[in-house]
């Protein structure tokens, strides 16, 4: 997968967040780990159904990286976006993703990365076809 430069990507697995950045260019990716959001709102709960309780922590999270996501677009903080997220978060976060971020999303990849290095997500997303 090519990559744009500052292209943004968001691993998540619904209890955790990591932002990485392209601080390279499309043919030399070179990733860099951001700060990662901090997602604390307390007012904010899952949307939709109310999921059983001992998915409610995970659905919130969810629920406040969407409303993060949200915010970063329309504050033109990203162009490009990857999307990375375990399928049950990822099956939480579209629905509640606002059209300026699915328009930016480059790729939606439905798996857990968040223990991998930042090497092994390069090499990850390497072999990801677009």
């Amino acid at each position: 997968m090519l990559l744009q430069p500052h292209t943004w990507i968001v691993i998540a697995n619904g209890a955790r967040v990591r932002l990485l950045r392209n601080a390279g260019n499309a043919t030399a990716v070179k990733l860099a780990e951001e700060a990662a959001p901090v997602l604390d709102d307390a007012d904010v709960g899952p949307s939709g159904s109310q999921p059983q309780d001992a998915n409610l922590a995970e659905a919130a999270f969810n629920r406040r990286l969407a409303l993060w996501l949200n915010q970063q677009a329309l504050n033109q903080r990203f162009e490009h976006l990857v999307l990375v997220a375990d399928p049950a978060s990822m099956g939480e976060l579209r629905p509640q993703l606002h059209p300026q971020v699915s328009a930016r999303t480059q790729a939606e990849i439905t798996k857990d990365w968040t223990r991998l290095g930042i090497q092994d997500i390069a090499q990850a997303l390497a072999q990801v076809e677009p």
